[in-house]
């Protein structure tokens, strides 16, 4: 994808005037004036930052977005996140700011736009606001446009005022407009009639738009992007409100590069008007970082809901030490810092692990670990669209006077909650595991009613003090893949616990479509002499989960519990084609994703290429399952 910016590049100079300037005079109609005829003697100013504006900012602001863009003013380029220029800007503005307000000091007519036709062909041809068309560099653009059909044009136009620009609009792609959109709507983000307009051949992200093409950008009370024509002496550095739009519309028409959504689009845009300083708009990685971290606790449910995004699971990466110990000390790894980091960032680096999984469950070590490159795991996975979670457990302890078992961290646990939201991890796990124990004559004996009301009281309990810490909770009740018992007994137990646990859930007033369960698969034990098979799994599951889970559930996710990858993976297909659910099914397997890497691995990470492959073979195979 490349993108050629046509507009002018200027030179906005800030001055930050002093309380003596008087007066910013004020017209009938209540704007504000600066009267010039004073002596400059009389005045000082305290800053004068300066900084590139128009197409500058929006080559930048692609640039910024991982786009490949250049600007058709050979004068100025983009060099190591740098602006580099030749010649001396061609037009200034001057930003005036005193305690009364701002004034904008510019040319009363621009000079006009050249329009050079590359050699090379591009993706997209952004014509920015800071473009003055005459007549004939619109024939120029449109000679162009004939002669390279594929080339989709943008169009950005300030008013009804440009008439060259507005002879453009019938053949453009997208058009963003300045001005006052429909009072009872914030803003208007359509797509192109042509439904493959934008849109990546790898990507759905214009597929929410409805059929016209324009995309208001306003100010006032209206203002889906919060922009504002009035600065304190601190908020001159966010640029004018000129620029505002210019990141603006860059960072809505890149997001649909990347595929995103309009909603999502817009929000990023508001993001990177609010937090963008002179000569520094936001990289996508602090985009997605402060996308997520920005979320309110309101949306909770979008964010359940993008973890359950079809087609995707949730990679479970949150062993704890002593699971850890144990798969390194069967295989030799020596169990140090540096090898569990080494382990995990085999995961994350994979290639495309965007492609098939919405989150990852970590460790507290791991969230506070470091990628190859320096970043730390919960910024990497977000820069990768990938939601990270914590397991926030702390582990089994036994019951008072039994053999049985309940999960211990809630102790603290409000505070744990408050620093991971604020670390950018945005979803929890917590575990309960119950054991199936028969008598002699084959009747269950565990779990008790006692140990199971117990740990679904907890994980009620849990699953409310994170949604009100902003982070979606899912609740795991295990029945753990061991034992004697059969399909039926599994499935009665399963199918009491359940019920129990969301009768827990709605008694602490837990908003179940913020919330994800993560559940066993209904099978006969490791030990059972008959196996259940696949088919039996898929039927069983299908059952218990109709009969017994809210449709109100925002999802549900499979443990493979102990199975084999293969096991896991066909046993998975065979629920999903008991479909379809009142809610979206997925993975969130541990083991049966990644043994195989583990194995290839081995500690030794020359094998690190040899592990990633086999971790993405599992990944392919499960996320095949959900198609």
């Amino acid at each position: 994808m490349n993108i050629l910016v046509v507009g002018n590049v200027l030179k906005d100079v800030y001055l930050n005037l002093d309380g003596r300037t008087e007066k910013f005079e004020i017209d009938r109609a209540g704007v504000d004036w600066l009267d010039l005829s004073f002596d400059a003697s009389e005045h000082f100013f305290f800053n004068r930052g300066c900084s590139f504006g128009g197409a500058a900012i929006t080559l930048e602001v692609f640039k910024k977005l991982g786009l490949s863009a250049t600007i058709a003013d050979h004068s100025i380029s983009f060099v190591d996140d740098e602006f580099k220029t030749s010649d001396p800007a061609e037009v200034y503005r001057y930003i005036l700011v005193s305690d009364s307000g701002v004034s904008y000091l510019a040319p009363s007519s621009f000079k006009k736009t050249t329009f050079n036709p590359p050699e090379s062909v591009h993706d997209y041809l952004f014509i920015d606001r800071s473009a003055e068309i005459d007549g004939y560099t619109l024939k120029t653009i449109n000679d162009y446009l004939d002669s390279n059909p594929q080339t989709k044009l943008v169009l950005y136009l300030k008013d009804q005022k440009s008439q060259y620009l507005n002879n453009l609009a019938s053949r453009a792609d997208l058009v963003f407009f300045e001005g006052n959109a429909d009072g009872s709507e914030q803003i208007q983000a359509t797509k192109p009639t042509d439904a493959e307009t934008l849109e990546p051949s790898s990507s759905q992200g214009l597929a929410d738009l409805v059929p016209e093409k324009t995309i208001y950008l306003t100010e006032g009370g209206i203002s889906y992007l919060k922009i504002s024509e009035s600065f304190s002496i601190n908020d001159v550095d966010r640029m004018t409100h000129l620029s505002m739009f210019s990141i603006a519309a860059a960072t809505v028409m890149g997001s649909f590069i990347l595929g995103e959504t309009v909603e999502e689009s817009l929000k990023k845009a508001r993001i990177n008007v609010e937090n963008s300083r002179l000569d520094s708009v936001l990289s996508l990685e602090e985009l997605n970082k402060l996308s997520l971290k920005n979320d309110s606790k309101n949306n909770l449910e979008l964010i359940a809901a993008n973890l359950m995004m079809s087609g995707k699971g949730i990679l479970a990466a949150d062993e704890s030490g002593g699971s850890i110990h144990k798969k390194f000390e069967k295989l030799g790894i020596d169990d140090t810092y540096d090898n569990r980091r080494d382990y995990r960032n085999i995961f994350f680096t994979t290639h495309n692990l965007e492609r098939y999984v919405n989150g990852v469950i970590l460790f507290d070590e791991t969230a506070r670990q470091q990628a190859d490159n320096g970043v730390n795991f919960v910024d990497f996975l977000i820069s990768r669209q990938i939601i990270p979670g914590i397991k926030v457990d702390q582990g089994l302890a036994q019951l008072e006077n039994s053999e049985e078992t309940f999960t211990k961290g809630l102790q603290g646990l409000e505070k744990r909650l408050r620093e991971y939201f604020d670390m950018g991890l945005r979803f929890a796990k917590w575990r309960a595991a119950f054991e199936i124990r028969l008598s002699d004559k084959g009747d269950i004996i565990t779990p008790s009613d006692e140990a199971i009301s117990k740990n679904c009281q907890i994980l009620a309990e849990y699953a409310k003090k994170c949604q009100n810490a902003g982070l979606v909770p899912i609740v795991e009740p295990e029945v753990v893949y061991d034992g004697l018992y059969d399909l039926e007994q599994s499935s009665f137990v399963t199918s009491k616990i359940l019920d129990i646990l969301f009768r827990s859930l709605k008694e602490y007033n837990v908003n179940l479509k913020a919330c994800i369960l993560k559940v066993n698969m209904i099978m006969a034990g490791k030990q059972f002499e008959a196996q259940s098979t696949p088919y039996e799994v898929g039927l069983a599951t299908a059952k218990v989960l109709r009969n017994h889970v809210p449709e109100t559930l925002a999802g549900v996710v499979f443990l493979s519990g102990g199975q084999t990858p293969e096991q896991a993976t066909s046993n998975l297909a065979e629920i999903i084609k008991n479909g379809p659910f009142p809610w979206p099914v997925s993975f969130s397997f541990a083991r049966a994703l990644q043994d195989p890497a583990l194995f290839a691995w081995a500690g030794d990470n020359q094998n690190c290429e040899k592990a990633r492959q086999a971790f993405l073979d599992r990944l392919i195979a499960n996320a095949n399952c959900l198609k």
